[in-house]
Formats: structure tokens, C-alpha cells, sequence
């Protein structure tokens, strides 16, 4: 049994680093379907709010094109022009303007929630596999691409279905429209067409809720990554094992040879006799206590002794104190005030060695 065939399986949820990747290049997880239908409530809301007033501009226009615009003496003058251009503008405006930016503020505030603020142009950049014909045929009938037309067809008719509905419920108010005026026929229209909007919107919000969840689910399941991609992942961001513990290794080495380098300032060296070394060295003027310079086992306090020797560096034995300067003081460090007297002691023989050589 090949086993690399499981390890190749995508069964891991995707690593913060992934999905940090995936949000860079753009892939960010939103469903389409839950904006647009929001975006169709709210334009159906908005409409509602401001209708009465797009009816009163709209009737200000078309009282000003057919009545007061005609009698005009002026209409056809370049100034006469001017003023008809802008009032056209100016009722549009008044009409559509509204609309258009909360509509925009719904969507900017729909797609922020689901994704948040994405600067990307990975999407959009050119790529050689999208003229691929080969290519695009595969994504034509992928099951992607037949999930969504089977939705689209399921949505189409479910829509219809509901604005037949609303349709039929209404139909005996019809033939009534012959004897309103024109304001009343216009908004009965207006409030069916409305009660059609907002039982459509509702209907896709309802829609666009299981598909917010599907779209999570595919989402998740294309960030999943098999163990090896974790092994990848794991290399790129903590580096190869082999060249860590290579760099470490040429740390300890340069480590070391700092720690042997600095031996030669040692004022004494404490063993056990044979297996710990340990060199201390005492300036009043830099520290208050002495620090340990150097420490070692085995050979490396063979090698400690030996450049002792070299540089006339007195060795004391003191089995205790040596083992205890070994596991509880790091090399650099003061030694603690437990231990001040017996390094005193050990200092101070020293130090009158060395007056009685002077």
C-alpha cells in the first residue's frame, strides 16, 4: 500500500499562515447571492421611503416639458436650452440619486461584513490558463459550474412562483383601475409592484442564507491542507530541521569560543576536581559580585583547566561549590549572595598568593 497516497489526502483545517496567503491573493470567502439580495431589499425600501417624491418630481417634470416649456418664448434659445437641461438634470438627480447611494452604502456595508477591507490585484491580473480554451471548458461544466445553473433554475422558478402569487391575489383589482383616476390607478400598481419586490427580496434573503452557508463550507474545504502541506508550511516559516540545528550548532561554537577567549581574564578556576570547571573573575569597578566567565563538564572543563594553565590562572578544588557554580549560574551572570562567602574565601586565598609571588 502506498502511503503517501493518505498523505497527500487534504484532511487538515487550513493554518492561519494559509488563510492569511489565501486572503492576500484574494480568495476571501463571501457569498454573492446574500449581497444581492440585500441589495434588492434595500432598493425596494429605499424606493418605498422616497416613491411619493419621485412621483411629485416626476410630475414637476412632465408639467414643465409639456405646458410651461412650450409657452415659452425662449425654450428654443441657447439660455432657453440650458435652463431645460438642468432642470431635467435636477429631477433625475432628485429621483435616482438617493437610491443609487444607499443602495451603494448597502453593498459597501453587506460586503464588509463578510470580508472586511481585501486590497488585491491577483484576481484581476492577466493569466494565461483563463484564454485557454481547454481550460475554460472544464470550468464550464465543472460541478461548480453545474451547481450554480441548477440553483439559478431553482431560484428562477421559486421568484416566479411568488410573483404569481402576489399577481393572483391581486387580479380582481384590475378591472376596478378603469374607473380610478390616474393617481389612484398608479399607486395601486406602485403598492403591488412594491408587495412583489419585497416578497421576491425576502425570498432570495431566505435563499442567500443557505447559500451563505454552502459557500462557507466550500470555502473551508478548498483552504484544507494534507499533512505534507503542513510539513511544507512548517519548513517555510520555521526553516529546515537540518539547517536549524546547523546554525545552532555554529552558535554554540562561536559561543564557545567567546566563553574560552574570555577564560584568559579569569582571576581563578573552581573544579571538582576531574568532571566540572568553573572560572570566576571579580571587578570592582564593573560589578558588585563576581561573574562567572566560563563553565564547563567533562572535556570542556579539561580545556578550561588547561587555559588556566597556560595564563598562570590559579585552580582551586572545591567539589560543592564547583557543581553548585555549574547548574545554578548561566555564564555571564553574578554569582548569587548565597555562594558570596565561600567565593570570598576562595578570592581572598588568591589573592594573597599572588602578593606573597610579588
Amino acid at each position: 500500500m502506498n502511503l503517501q497516497f493518505f498523505a497527500q489526502e487534504k484532511t487538515e483545517k487550513a493554518t492561519p499562515r494559509r488563510r492569511q496567503k489565501a486572503r492576500e491573493r484574494g480568495q476571501v470567502f463571501s457569498s454573492r447571492e446574500l449581497s444581492s439580495a440585500f441589495i434588492l431589499l434595500a432598493s425596494i425600501i429605499l424606493f418605498r421611503i422616497i416613491g411619493k417624491n419621485s412621483i411629485i418630481n416626476m410630475t414637476q417634470i412632465f408639467n414643465f416639458f409639456l405646458s410651461e416649456s412650450i409657452n415659452r418664448e425662449d425654450i428654443f434659445t441657447h439660455s432657453g436650452i440650458i435652463t431645460l437641461l438642468y432642470e431635467t438634470v435636477n429631477v433625475i438627480a432628485k429621483v435616482v440619486l438617493p437610491i443609487i447611494l444607499g443602495v451603494f452604502f448597502v453593498c459597501l456595508l453587506v460586503n464588509y461584513m463578510q470580508v472586511g477591507f481585501v486590497l488585491s490585484l491577483e484576481p484581476i491580473s492577466p493569466k494565461l490558463e483563463r484564454i485557454n480554451p481547454l481550460e475554460g471548458f472544464k470550468r464550464i461544466f465543472s460541478r461548480r459550474s453545474l451547481l450554480e445553473l441548477a440553483k439559478s433554475i431553482f431560484k428562477i422558478l421559486l421568484i416566479t412562483y411568488v410573483l404569481y402569487t402576489v399577481v393572483n391575489k391581486n387580479k380582481n383589482l384590475f378591472p376596478l383601475m378603469l374607473d380610478m383616476s390616474l393617481a389612484d390607478s398608479l399607486g395601486l400598481i406602485l403598492s403591488i409592484a412594491f408587495e412583489m419586490g419585497i416578497k421576491a427580496a425576502i425570498t432570495l434573503l431566505i435563499l442567500a442564507v443557505f447559500d451563505y452557508f454552502y459557500q462557507w463550507y466550500e470555502y473551508e474545504k478548498g483552504l484544507m491542507m494534507s499533512k505534507e502541506d503542513i510539513k511544507e508550511e512548517y519548513k517555510e516559516v520555521e526553516g529546515n530541521p537540518q539547517i536549524k540545528s546547523r546554525i545552532r550548532q555554529v552558535q554554540r561554537q562561536m559561543a564557545r569560543s567567546r566563553m574560552m577567549k574570555d577564560v584568559e581574564r579569569a582571576d581563578v578556576i573552581i573544579t571538582n576536581p576531574t568532571h566540572y570547571a568553573v572560572a570566576l573573575a571579580y571587578d570592582s569597578t564593573m560589578h558588585y559580585a563576581p561573574v562567572v566567565l566560563a563553565k564547563g563538564v567533562d572535556k570542556l572543563a579539561e580545556r578550561i583547566k588547561e587555559i588556566g594553565l597556560e595564563h598562570d590562572i590559579p585552580i582551586v578544588e572545591n567539589r560543592e561549590l564547583a557543581q553548585t557554580l555549574y547548574k545554578t549560574v548561566e555564564v555571564g551572570d553574578i554569582i548569587p549572595e548565597s555562594l558570596y562567602n565561600a567565593v570570598a574565601e576562595i578570592l581572598a586565598f588568591v589573592y594573597s598568593m599572588r602578593e606573597r609571588r610579588s
